[in-house]
């Protein structure tokens, strides 16, 4: 057996993989061949199109790390039989943990005072206070793993007033919980204080939020989003915080990633990035590779394959 691995993985699932499988693993240059010799393939971020697919003939499984599968035409792995499947749950944490900080670095202008402390410059107090977020609105739009996980870090440190959106989930979701369950998106959108998205991207989801979302917003909102980039419409964003409507935002994700240095968003002093890191931690990358490594080798052994997509 034949596992290609896509990418830099943590050491722990490599591991386990060559206990079991032969393996090539990223940097390895023959590790774009895997569409010719690869029975299982543990990927993180390579985008697999139709064309590599075409060419897999002897792929069982593709096992992508994390959540979202937009980087893999699951429509061409249907057609050519091929199983893919994903890791939920495995970074909600995480995940959570880091919509968490951007929105209080941006809510308590924590980044914006490091860079201003570091110029020099002065800082005038009336002009440049933050927002608290204790007992505010904070809008949730997906009701999943990390959204359940964001619901509650929010309801237990800050006491806040939630409000959730997800037409895909039943009405009984987080029913041990106070919330209000938003019938539509304009209704989060005119509440929150802040809003945060933890949604995959599909073509339904794509640019959710662009410019008649951003402008039912309102004027001292915080928006974060920690799930896909394309979920956000990036001009109208900065329009809008250019414009001075919103107080601001945090961007773990961007529609090309790496996003460029002159990327006008990353002018703003009111925007905090950070480079799609939010599952990034050492312990989510252990259970991740781990999990991967390990439903790669279930597939190949025969086994059930779980957490499928495709």
């Amino acid at each position: 057996m034949k596992i290609y691995v896509l990418d830099a993985f943590h050491e722990a699932g490599v591991e386990l993989a060559r206990q079991h499988a032969e393996v090539v693993c990223w940097p390895d240059p023959q590790v774009k061949d895997w569409p010719e010799h690869a029975d299982g393939v543990m990927v993180r971020m390579t985008p697999i199109t139709a064309a590599d697919l075409a060419r897999a003939k002897h792929v069982k499984l593709i096992c992508k790390q994390g959540v979202g599968y937009d980087t893999i035409d699951i429509e061409a792995a249907k057609r050519h039989g091929i199983a893919v499947s994903r890791t939920p749950g495995v970074n909600s944490e995480a995940v959570a943990e880091m919509g968490m900080a951007l929105a209080l670095a941006v809510a308590r202008r924590v980044a914006r005072f490091d860079r201003m402390l570091r110029a020099g410059e002065e800082i005038v107090r009336p002009r440049h206070l933050g927002v608290e977020m204790t007992g505010k609105t904070v809008g949730i739009v997906g009701m999943g793993n990390i959204g359940t996980a964001t619901m509650r870090k929010w309801v237990g440190a800050f006491n806040a007033r939630i409000i959730a959106y997800d037409p895909y989930v039943p009405a009984d979701r987080w029913s041990d919980v106070p919330h209000v369950r938003a019938a539509s998106l304009r209704e989060v959108l005119s509440e929150a204080d802040l809003l945060t998205l933890h949604v995959p991207l599909t073509d339904e989801t794509r640019h959710m939020i662009s410019r008649d979302e951003l402008a039912l917003m309102k004027d001292d909102a915080v928006l974060i989003n920690v799930s896909r980039g394309g979920i956000v419409d990036e001009q109208a964003l900065y329009e809008s915080l250019s414009g001075g409507h919103l107080f601001g935002a945090g961007l773990d994700v961007f529609e090309a990633e790496p996003p460029a240095p002159d990327h006008p968003l990353l002018s703003l002093p009111n925007v905090v990035a950070t480079p799609h890191a939010a599952g990034g931690t050492s312990d989510t990358q252990v259970r991740s590779s781990l999990r991967v490594a390990t439903q790669v080798l279930d597939a190949l052994a025969g086994k059930e394959i779980v957490n499928r997509v495709a």
